[in-house]
């Protein structure tokens, strides 16, 4: 691989350089990445706080017992504004990868934090549709099972790059399927999505790992700063979709509904 070669052709100072530089790289795409979801969790619980109440006279559509959809709520899951929100983290994420060269480093991590933010108000309606206590489970396993495999990308000597072209292709087939499935309702397609998505993001996750890792390896030597700091929250943004990707997922098989 590329990482290796070029790591061996330097001396032990500039691979200890490397290797530091590495190291604060990474901590930079992590941290990214948590602040991103730090903000996600406090959007979609606060969005669903203010969607739905107990209290019959503020209501004006009942959804379980002893709950109701508030107006607000009602315009954010029941209105056209429901396509709105569904698809507007797409959007965004689309114009993020179009608009990322000509962003300065400080832009494009706000571009990154109100995608975040997006993402929040989108994911929302799970706290409709889940019990609390089983979202709450199903993210400490997402976490456990994303750490484990972020950790395997980035320590493995095995060249993942092959598996690239096969899982994004994988997620192509996986975003169409799941647009057909928003129209046809079919349980057993919604079941092959969840499955398939489990592994499709697995993959990724240990995958996009090892990719930031050997992009930063390659081009360590720049010195550009600016494409650097652009890396680390192009590498978060890729993570982050993948660890929201997997929890939302695995939710499918582990959450709780809601009575």
């Amino acid at each position: 691989m590329a990482q290796y070669d070029t790591i061996g052709t330097v001396g032990v100072g500039a691979r200890a350089q490397i290797d530091a530089g590495l190291r604060a790289h990474m901590n930079k795409v992590y941290g990214l990445m948590s602040v991103a979801m730090l903000i996600t969790g406090a959007a979609a619980w606060s969005i669903s706080g203010l969607a739905v109440t107990t209290d019959a006279a503020q209501g004006v559509a009942q959804i379980g017992a002893g709950e109701y959809l508030t107006s607000f709520g009602q315009t954010l899951y029941a209105s056209p504004l429901k396509w709105v929100v569904m698809f507007l983290p797409l959007v965004l994420v689309f114009a993020f990868s179009a608009a990322i060269n000509r962003l300065s480093v400080g832009a494009a991590q706000l571009f990154f934090y109100v995608y975040a933010l997006a993402m929040g108000v989108s994911l929302s309606s799970i706290f409709l549709v889940f019990t609390g206590t089983s979202i709450a489970q199903t993210f400490l396993i997402t976490a456990i099972a994303f750490a484990g495999l972020s950790l395997y990308g980035y320590t493995t000597k095995r060249d993942l790059s092959g598996f690239g072209t096969f899982l994004v292709m994988g997620l192509i087939g996986l975003i169409v399927a799941s647009i057909v499935n928003i129209f046809l309702a079919s349980s057993a397609l919604a079941f092959a999505i969840s499955a398939i998505g489990v592994l499709i993001f697995a993959g990724l996750t240990a995958y996009d790992t090892q990719n930031i890792k050997n992009t930063y390896v390659q081009n360590a030597a720049m010195g550009n700063q600016e494409w650097l700091g652009k890396a680390a929250i192009m590498g978060a943004l890729s993570l982050y979709l993948d660890f929201i990707n997997l929890f939302m997922f695995l939710l499918q098989f582990l959450g709780s509904n809601r009575e």
